[in-house]
């Protein structure tokens, strides 16, 4: 226990966090709104919520039973235009941080029940198993009943998916299942667990894979159970991810995405796909230009290649796995482009963006879930001569901290 202490919270925090400023220095308040007047049980520079005095006319109901329990949302409790504000000054704040005066599109939003991915931790107990997302802020496991943010036919799996995984649990360690609601039913990845298994272990799980009508249940890279390869949707592909690739979260914000870069360049003949991962935007791309994926990953190539050979009416579509980080694409290897898409994980493109910078290219399209690095490697353009045309904030992990974004840059 702390010090109980009644504080006035200034403003929000990158996290959702409540800040108080005191003689001491700012205290962090997480579910605490600006204008509100709380008690604290203060350690440090956290504070944790026990009453809110003086609440803000901002706040409201918390949509679920688990939310400040469970670590998957933040910021339940704040009505949505406020909301939707401070996710879009997220994204100003990171820009002004590099010298940018941004130009900021309004956030575009996710609804409810949206999120077709979600990564779940698991493990055994006295009680048997337990399933869900980590506690705010903690190491334990929240048992979720429900999650008004996830695709109500994952949540309806909960139970089933309980089950089945139990015999690969143990109480020492965390099971980790990347659950994906394919076109065609749900994809399992389960990681952390042993793969060589007992047949009469396997025929289980292929019995309740079966009455869960799962599609494909996978162990590692290992398809345990498949009664249908998992489709996903991108453009006029139907790409097969391997087990726990990435994909986009949300199938509506990756729409968003794909309209805004699509958009931006209508007339280009051949562009780059950088960091491509499955396609998202490299097939709705090849509809009129001819297309260059490249990723780093062999796996998620291999498997775009295997949905182009099954996609006709595209145009060219060429595959290139290659580390991004390492050797990025060169000034000369860019000659023959006339846009470039890039998309990389949180880490940013910083050595392809200074190659780009020094390039002829008349389109760039940025397109991350880190604002912070893709400031940083929109600096890096408009230092090379580009314009920043559009910045649209895309809130497709609603609730959270994190928001997609996606920049236009014109030579």
């Amino acid at each position: 226990m702390g010090e109980t202490r009644d504080l006035d919270i200034a403003r929000l925090g990158a996290q959702g966090d409540g800040i108080a400023d005191t003689t001491s220095g700012s205290v962090f308040v997480p579910y605490a709104l600006p204008g509100e007047y709380v008690r604290t049980d203060v350690s440090g520079e956290r504070g944790r919520l026990l009453d809110v005095l003086r609440p803000s006319a901002q706040r409201i109901q918390p949509v679920c039973q688990h939310f400040s329990h469970c670590g998957g949302c933040a910021l339940q409790h704040m009505e949505r235009n406020a909301y939707l504000a401070w996710k879009r000054q997220l994204v100003v704040d990171a820009f002004t941080a590099r010298g940018i005066d941004a130009p900021v599109a309004p956030v575009a939003s996710e609804g409810l029940g949206a999120r077709r991915r979600a990564t779940f931790a698991a493990r055994r107990t006295g009680r048997g198993a337990i399933l869900g997302f980590h506690e705010a802020r903690g190491n334990e496991i929240v048992d979720l009943q429900v999650c008004p943010v996830t695709a109500p036919e994952i949540v309806q799996a909960l139970p089933g998916l309980r089950t089945l995984i139990e015999p690969l649990l143990t109480r020492r360690g965390e099971a980790r299942l990347v659950v994906t609601l394919a076109t065609n039913g749900i994809d399992l990845a389960i990681e952390g667990v042993r793969g060589d298994l007992f047949a009469d272990v396997r025929e289980r799980l292929a019995r309740e894979a079966s009455a869960l009508k799962l599609a494909r249940v996978s162990i590692g890279t290992d398809a345990l159970y498949q009664v249908a390869e998992p489709v996903i949707h991108l453009g006029t592909a139907a790409v097969v991810p391997p087990p726990g690739a990435f994909l986009q979260a949300a199938i509506a914000a990756e729409a968003e995405m794909v309209r805004l870069v699509t958009s931006a360049m209508p007339k280009a003949k051949r562009i780059a796909d950088l960091f491509s991962g499955l396609g998202t935007f490299t097939f709705p791309l090849a509809a009129s230009a001819q297309v260059l994926a490249v990723d780093g990953d062999r796996q998620v190539i291999a498997a775009l290649e295997v949905a182009v050979k099954r996609s006709p009416g595209l145009k060219p579509i060429r595959s290139k796995v290659r580390d991004l980080f390492r050797e990025p694409l060169s000034v000369k290897e860019l000659e023959s482009f006339n846009a470039v898409v890039f998309d990389p994980p949180r880490a940013g493109a910083s050595a392809q963006s200074a190659i780009l910078a020094k390039s002829k290219i008349a389109v760039i399209a940025g397109v991350s879930c880190n604002p912070a690095t893709l400031a940083r490697d929109a600096r890096t353009l408009i230092d090379g001569g580009y314009r920043l045309d559009a910045i649209t904030p895309i809130d497709q992990f609603l609730f959270s901290a994190h928001i997609e974004v996606v920049a236009i840059f014109r030579r």
